[in-house]
């Protein structure tokens, strides 16, 4: 559920981008593009792989297909209309407003990518990268048109998962940032701003504490990989789907916030003092937690339940946006 910020009540209906240039068509690609033409944006996607470029329109039909199960897209075969396979990077941004770079995350790769769009990219068009980890100072330095350059980090899949994160470098003009924030209001995305530099941003930060409590847990025998996801899905995740931490915790005392810092957090001061360290991740852990896990890594499999998963979100998104105020 989308929640109104103090920002946004003072903004007027953004308008969506007129072209958008993707680069790099795997997963996060893909998802990309059908957002921004679902959005109405006319759409340049390139991708080094022939094989990735052959086997975009069959994939991209598939999504599509999906969100209008779900009530997501009325006219999948306009949306896909307004999608044109670029044969080369130059050719995929050369007119785009902004462009979206989805490649491998590799600091050296972004880097060589990064000096390709400054040096193509109209000089207007933003440069957005929707890396993981890596902060766009990294990669971005040494570009005559560095200000224009910033992390646009979504949530996979973009398409069924709304959230993406801006996170500028330290010479990312504020005129970059707003102009973004509103472009990716403007095709339904829910944008939020992380304003300083940080490795993980702030959600693989989230998702990495979650994930190192629960290595260790699984890997220390306290509870097995299936029920650890159980508590999850049915308890935390269930409320998570729709109130954050904070409005989570303002709830669960009669007296708010306040009230439940007052009553918990002795407790979670000694939960602070043992935190999972670096041996959550380690070979041994791992291991254990591997040993423990019931699935293997079969290929039939991983694409069912990504199949299922995306069905599952699916129907939760147009729930979420049926309840939105």
């Amino acid at each position: 559920m989308a929640h109104e910020n103090e920002d946004d009540r003072h903004r007027t209906d953004p308008q969506p981008p007129r072209r958008i240039g993707v680069v790099g068509a795997g997963l996060i690609g893909r998802a990309w593009s059908l957002v921004f033409a679902r959005a109405g944006c006319q759409v340049g996607v390139g991708d080094p792989s022939v094989e990735v470029r052959d086997a975009l329109p069959e994939r991209l039909a598939a999504d599509a297909a999906l969100l209008e199960r779900h009530g997501l897209l009325d006219d999948p075969a306009a949306a896909l209309a307004r999608i044109r396979i670029a044969p080369s990077v130059e050719d995929a941004v050369g007119d785009a407003e902004l462009v979206q770079e989805n490649g491998p995350e590799d600091v050296d790769v972004k880097r060589a990518l990064f000096e390709t769009l400054d040096r193509v990219a109209p000089r207007n068009a933003i440069l957005a990268s929707s890396t993981s980890a890596i902060v766009a100072s990294r990669f971005t330095e040494a570009l005559p048109g560095r200000e224009r350059c910033l992390v646009a980090h979504p949530v996979n899949p973009p398409h069924l998962v709304p959230l993406v994160e801006l996170c500028g470098a330290p010479w990312t003009t504020q005129e970059v940032m707003g102009r973004c924030h509103a472009l990716y209001r403007a095709v339904g995305q829910v944008p939020v701003v992380v304003k300083r530099e940080i490795e993980g941003f702030v959600l693989n930060r989230l998702q990495g504490a979650v994930l190192a409590e629960a290595f260790r847990l699984v890997g220390e025998g306290v509870i097995s990989p299936e029920d650890l996801d159980r508590t999850m899905s049915d308890g935390l995740g269930t409320r998570w789907s729709f109130l954050g931490p904070f409005a989570t915790i303002d709830l669960n005392a009669p007296g708010g916030m306040a009230d439940y810092c007052e009553r918990y957090t002795g407790f979670y001061r000694r939960l602070a003092g043992d935190p999972p360290g670096e041996e959550a991740f380690g070979q041994a852990n791992v291991q254990e937690v591997l040993a423990r896990w019931p699935h293997d890594p079969d290929p039939d499999r991983l694409a069912a339940a990504t199949q299922e998963r995306n069905e599952r979100l699916a129907a939760l998104a147009a729930h979420k946006h049926r309840s939105d105020p």
